[in-house]
C-alpha cells in the first residue's frame, strides 16, 4: 500500500521461490531517518528466518492482518489506528517507506503494527504459519505495464496459492489496483485459486477498511478507475 504504488513488490516464478520485490532507489528524509534509528529496533523485526509467534510479538492474542508492500505507509497507519483490536504486520523493502511508516507509528502511538523489511515470499514461507492470518492486503502492486514485464507482476498463481495457505478459513485476501489490465489479471488468478471464494460478482466495492490514499485521490480526480478484489478463504471441504 502506498501513496506511490510503484514502489510495491513484484514477482516472477523461479526454481526455488518467487522473488517478491524490486528494490527502488529513494532518498531518506531526516524525519524518516530519525524514526528508523529510534523506533526501528522496537518495531522492525530482525530478518532471522525463524517462525513468528504473533502472541509474543504483540503481547496479546488478536487477529493478525499482513500487508505486502505498504509503500510509504500512510494508509497502513490509518488502518491500524482505526482497528486497535487487530494486529498488523507490514512487509516492505523500500527503506524510505519503512522510515515513513515508523514515523507514523510514533506520531499516532500505534502499538498494533510491526514491520518486516524482507522478501515477502521468504517471510510467508519461513515465518508465517499456515492458516494463521485473519487477512492479507495487497494494495496497488506495481502493474509492470509492458507486456514483456508481466511475468514480474506480484499476483501470480504460485504467490496467490502461498497467500491462501497462510490465511485462516473465513479470513480474507483484499487486493486493489488502479491499472485495469492488471486488475483483470488479478481477478482471473484469484478466481482460479481453489481455496478462495469471491465475495462479489467480479470486482468488489471498496471496503470501509481501505482508506483512499493521496495517490488514489489524485487519480480519481483525473478520472482514473480503481478496482478492489475481496476474496475469502474457504473452510475445509468447501
Amino acid at each position: 500500500m502506498s501513496d506511490d504504488p510503484r514502489s510495491t513488490p513484484s514477482t516472477a516464478p523461479s526454481a526455488r521461490a518467487i522473488r517478491s520485490f524490486v528494490v527502488r532507489a529513494g532518498r531518506m528524509g531526516p524525519g524518516q531517518a530519525r524514526a528508523l534509528a529510534e523506533l526501528g529496533p522496537r518495531f522492525v523485526l530482525p530478518n532471522e528466518g525463524t517462525p513468528l509467534d504473533f502472541a509474543a510479538l504483540f503481547g496479546r492474542q488478536a487477529p493478525v492482518v499482513l500487508e505486502v508492500g505498504f509503500g510509504m505507509g500512510d494508509a497502513t497507519a490509518q488502518i491500524a489506528q482505526a482497528q486497535p483490536g487487530t494486529d498488523f504486520l507490514g512487509i516492505e523493502v523500500h527503506v524510505p517507506g519503512v522510515g515513513a511508516l515508523l514515523r507514523q507509528i510514533g506520531e499516532r502511538g500505534l502499538g498494533n503494527l510491526r514491520i518486516v523489511q524482507d522478501d515477502a515470499v521468504a517471510v510467508l514461507e519461513q515465518r508465517v504459519a499456515p492458516a494463521s492470518l485473519a487477512g492479507v492486503h495487497v494494495f496497488f502492486p506495481d502493474p509492470w505495464h509492458k507486456k514483456r514485464h508481466h511475468k514480474r507482476r506480484l499476483i501470480q498463481p504460485a504467490f496467490v496459492h502461498l497467500l491462501a495457505s497462510r490465511i485462516a478459513p473465513g479470513g480474507y485476501l483484499h487486493c486493489a489496483s488502479d491499472w485495469q489490465p492488471y486488475a483483470e489479471q488479478m481477478l482471473a488468478v484469484l478466481s482460479a485459486e481453489p481455496a478462495l471464494r469471491n465475495t462479489a460478482e467480479g470486482y468488489a466495492p471498496r471496503p470501509a477498511h481501505r482508506p483512499l490514499t493521496k495517490f488514489e485521490n489524485r487519480g480519481l480526480k483525473l478520472g482514473h478507475g480503481v478496482w478492489d478484489l475481496l476474496f475469502t478463504r474457504a473452510g475445509p471441504g468447501a
